[in-house]
């Protein structure tokens, strides 16, 4: 990069009879060097400018209205606490948010414990987990049936089966990990298995006769259950897996270490107690939020490879 003075020399010239020397071709190759400076110092300019915007998303796990609604108040809050506009990036799906964080596309995102996992391969360690919610260190699923013949795992065997996205922790990941150690081989055990994609349309699946059973986090299924999306005299919970990390927020590895701080901030600092804060927290499923690190999802990372997901 060149300094003032040799800025200043190249675009008015010398009064160094000896720079008179040099002949044309010198000078258009001055004249290059300082229109490469005068490039570079543009592309600093506008990365800067695209800065000015904190870029998030979640993984897909309900479905996209519901991700908004429940996105809008924690972007408002994020905003003030920042002094960035905060945008939402909605993605197709859990491999979107895993590339878009590795490629600089989004800052932030709200990942479930085995997308952390592969976020932290896909960008060679560099992702960092912040925040989870304190019910996210004591983590469970729900499986779930209208069958009234279903009452354990071991009455799966010969039945259908709906999991839901295949990189979710909670809709597949760690039940079926937990399967494998209840003796019970999903593709072996089961008459069919299905990935309905989200945690809402696993139960949607089982409530229609789709399929004869299902599992998914115990955070919706406890939402559907007091939104009355679900009616528990129909589907009903026969078994719940004993508990695991999952969710978390993550940033990029190469975000401003002080804007990661502020972000960390702004959330161990959310209060129940606040009332415009709360209705944040609600949508959230959250009771606070507390600090986490990479060492807590080490044992969804091992059941990863144990299933096969992982090399």
């Amino acid at each position: 990069m060149f300094s003032r003075r040799e800025f200043r020399a190249v675009l008015c010239g010398s009064k160094n009879p000896m720079n008179i020397s040099l002949g044309l071709t010198a000078t258009r190759r001055a004249f290059a060097h300082a229109a490469i400076a005068i490039s570079a110092l543009t592309l600093s300019i506008s990365a800067g400018a695209q800065q000015n915007t904190l870029r998030v998303s979640a993984i897909p796990d309900e479905a996209p209205t519901e991700l908004q609604r429940k996105f809008a108040p924690l972007g408002a809050y994020l905003e003030k606490e920042t002094g960035m506009k905060v945008s939402f990036v909605p993605v197709s799906d859990y491999a979107a948010v895993v590339e878009s964080l590795a490629t600089g596309k989004l800052d932030l995102a709200w990942l479930g414990g085995f997308t952390y996992v592969q976020a932290k391969l896909r960008t060679k360690d560099t992702a960092i987990p912040i925040v989870q919610r304190a019910e996210d260190a004591v983590f469970t699923s729900k499986f779930i049936t209208a069958d009234p013949d279903i009452k354990s795992l071991a009455d799966l065997k010969g039945k259908t089966f709906a999991f839901g996205a295949p990189s979710s922790t909670s809709g597949s990941l760690m039940p079926r990990y937990f399967l494998l150690q209840a003796g019970l081989n999903p593709e072996k055990d089961f008459k069919n298995v299905a990935f309905s994609g989200a945690h809402d349309a696993t139960v949607a699946f089982v409530a229609a006769g789709k399929a004869q059973a299902g599992v998914l986090n115990t955070s919706v299924w406890d939402k559907l259950v007091e939104t009355g999306k679900v009616d528990p005299g129909k589907v009903r919970v026969f078994a719940t897996t004993p508990p695991y990390y999952d969710y978390n927020w993550t940033v990029r590895g190469d975000l401003d270490p002080a804007l990661v701080k502020k972000l960390t901030d702004a959330f161990l600092k959310l209060d129940p107690n606040n009332p415009e804060q709360a209705q944040l927290m609600q949508l959230q499923r959250a009771s606070k939020f507390i600090p986490t690190n990479k060492q807590n999802y080490a044992g969804i990372e091992e059941a990863a490879k144990a299933a096969g997901l992982l090399k």
